[in-house]
């Protein structure tokens, strides 16, 4: 008997001191960037703190940095440690009034959130989840383009309005039917398009609950396998997927039915869906995720895959191909082609053409188009050495995005092959050019090639490129060319919608238009500092930019045989002369700049690298380097320093004797100047 009350204690024991960790575990955390400030608001470092709880200090790093959370004793100990802190700081100082968040406004007057900050990191995945501060409704009318689903004893939708909806569903097939009933949608961007499907993103929690698995076997495809029952429940009823089938970004429908969609867009996060492929979204809860996406795309569009897609999508919905029109023959209004958009997809000439494509095969290299961006550097000559103690790199502002700002480009005719033509530089096209005989200082790096040096023959070039020879007062005499007839504007309103997205992320950031150099250089130094889901949404409209030019030319996603077709092929927005055309326009104004810098300073580049130039300096900034102008905001037509699409920014400053040992490696400084 009493062996038997002995196991009873025992066991009791362990249950007790199972309730006590499970009770430690849900101990609750403040938000990272509060425990790193109450942590520096002490006073102390991480090895302070990893001494006093009995851990290291990595630890602390990690739990910082939300790469794993404490659990059991320790977490307890750390959470009395910080709300220690957070009583002994003095108020925290106010923000600039000029820098906003993204948090969602709060619901009443009453129990305000404590951290009015998107970068609000999500509860440890065994605590409790944290009061709301407005719980979840069954009479909450569902409103923006997109909602966020997240699962703790139901599903929740989460709206970009920060209100928050139960759903009375627990299978995917449901949460379908609710999307497309539920009127979330965003409006067309342009007369002639379309309003976007609904997007549903779901939680990692959300997923599980719908009986997705946590990731994905595929390793190769990333899609979920045929025959996998959430795929056969789809099917049974009604439901299709797009081409791209079943993964982290996923497009479901149903077949049109009396000219109506019925589609609905997927984004799984346990598959990577907002954390990969130019998205790097930091943990946030879902009312304030659902808050940074409906910002994106208010600004932009919704979010469909990647950010190159959505770049590539963007121009579409700003142009779409086609428009209703008036047929007289029948009296109704017909779909037919919309002027100024890209109706249908074109081959591209021989010498656009990428290495792997069918029109290259035979082709001798020096017979393909290389308008690409510079990797550029020289050796600092005694002058440069003896008066120049740093350098700093220039970075221009979406240098690639504001190059496709007006520029004329081929629209929906093939490229017609011309011999010994007249250059025509309101043509768009290749021609085939010798420019060998051009002058060429060695202090600069030749606009006609992508090393810098100076071209030694014939080579194919851009109208850009042979307009900007003629600027310079070079003789321009075409060999051969195939030139465009039908062609302007086409990327001018994706280029405004980028730009008016960037400034305006930049102002929420406290980075403002109208500033002189040297407010606009302590601005961008605060940005460290800055809330970083707003500036993972800059990066992300940023490189939606980048992202669209680049699918311009996007090569084959698969191991194929050379030479053979791929799908991105037969799309109208498979264009790799128009990308040409911007990346060459870009090369050319920036070699425009430095031509006129140093006409205006004498101060030369020392590397170019894509869109950043690094210049000698006597100084470690780059007021050092770019004039101030009369109001202290810079020369038109030089570098100007200042947030517009366009300016300047300082990417880095290093001594020159970094700069030396860069090259003695063979590499290019401009490179690694920012680190």
């Amino acid at each position: 008997m009493r062996e038997h009350q002995s196991d009873e204690a025992e066991l009791f024991t362990r249950v007790d001191q199972l309730l006590a960790d499970l009770s430690a575990q849900r101990t609750p955390l403040p938000p990272l960037c509060e425990r790193i400030r109450l942590r520096k608001a002490g006073g102390l470092s991480t090895a302070q703190i990893a001494e006093v709880l009995g851990c290291s200090a990595e630890n602390i790093t990690a739990w910082e940095a939300g790469q794993y959370e404490p659990i059991g004793i320790p977490r307890t100990a750390y959470a009395r440690l910080l709300e220690g802190l957070k009583a002994l700081a003095s108020p925290e100082p106010h923000e600039r009034p000029a820098r906003r968040t993204l948090a969602a406004p709060v619901a009443t007057a009453v129990d305000p959130p404590e951290q009015p900050t998107l970068f609000a990191a999500p509860p440890p995945a065994h605590s409790a989840p944290p009061p709301r501060s407005r719980p979840p409704q069954k009479n909450v009318t569902p409103t923006g383009p997109l909602a966020v689903i997240d699962h703790t004893d139901t599903l929740v939708a989460h709206f970009t309005n920060a209100s928050q909806l139960i759903l009375d569903t627990d299978d995917l097939v449901g949460l379908l039917q609710w999307t497309l009933r539920s009127g979330l949608h965003q409006k067309k961007l342009s007369p002639n398009g379309q309003d976007s499907d609904p997007l549903i993103v779901l939680t990692p929690a959300a997923s599980t609950a719908l009986h997705l698995p946590t990731e994905l076997s595929d390793r190769a495809s990333l899609r979920l396998p045929t025959g996998h029952p959430v795929l056969t429940q789809l099917n049974q009823a009604g439901f299709r997927l797009t081409r791209r089938g079943f993964g982290p970004w996923a497009g479901i429908y149903r077949p049109v039915v009396n000219n109506k969609r019925a589609s609905v867009q997927v984004a799984i996060m346990a598959w990577g869906a907002l954390s990969q492929d130019g998205w790097n979204l930091p943990p946030l809860p879902p009312s304030n995720l659902a808050r940074l996406l409906g910002t994106y795309a208010d600004r932009l569009l919704t979010p469909h895959g990647s950010t190159a897609v959505c770049g590539v999508k963007l121009m579409t919905a700003l142009r779409p191909p086609t428009k209703a029109t008036y047929d007289p023959g029948t009296g109704k209004r017909v779909s037919g082609p919309n002027p100024g958009a890209l109706h249908q997809p074109f081959e591209p000439a021989p010498p656009e053409a990428p290495d792997a494509h069918p029109l290259a095969e035979g082709r001798p290299p020096e017979q393909a188009m290389e308008e690409e961006a510079w990797d550029w550097s020289r050796l600092p000559d005694q002058q440069e050495t003896v008066e120049f103690p740093n350098v700093v790199g220039l970075d221009t502002n979406m240098a690639f995005v504001v190059a496709a700002s007006s520029l004329s480009v081929g629209r929906n005719a093939p490229p017609r092959h011309v011999v010994a033509p007249a250059f025509d530089a309101k043509a768009p096209g290749a021609w085939y050019c010798d420019l060998s005989h051009a002058p060429h200082d060695p202090h600069l790096p030749s606009p006609f090639t992508t090393t810098g040096q100076a071209p030694t023959g014939p080579a194919w070039y851009t109208t850009v490129t042979l307009a900007y020879a003629k600027e310079l007062k070079i003789e321009v005499r075409p060999i051969e060319a195939y030139v465009r007839d039908d062609h302007g504007p086409y990327l001018n309103p994706w280029y405004e919608k980028l730009r008016d997205a960037y400034l305006a992320t930049m102002a929420d950031l406290g980075v403002h238009k109208d500033t002189t150099q040297a407010d606009y250089l302590n601005a961008m130094k605060e940005l460290a500092t800055a809330d970083p889901a707003l500036l993972a949404l800059l990066a992300a409209i940023k490189a939606t930019g980048k992202g669209g030019l680049g699918k311009l030319r996007e090569g084959p996603r698969a191991i194929t045989a050379p030479y053979t077709r791929w799908p991105a092929l037969d799309q109208p927005t498979w264009r790799p002369d128009i990308r040409a055309a911007v990346v060459s326009r870009a090369r050319v104004t920036l070699h425009r700049k430095m031509r006129r810098l140093a006409e205006t300073t004498g101060r030369y580049p020392l590397a170019v690298l894509s869109d950043c130039a690094v210049y000698p300096a006597r100084t470690p900034t780059a007021l050092d380097v770019v004039p101030a102008g009369p109001d202290q905001r810079g020369i038109k037509g030089l570098f100007c320093l200042g947030v517009n699409p366009g300016f300047a920014k300082e990417e880095g400053a290093q001594t020159m004797a970094w700069y030396q040992q860069q090259l003695t490696q063979a590499l290019n400084p401009a490179r690694y100047i920012k680190s």
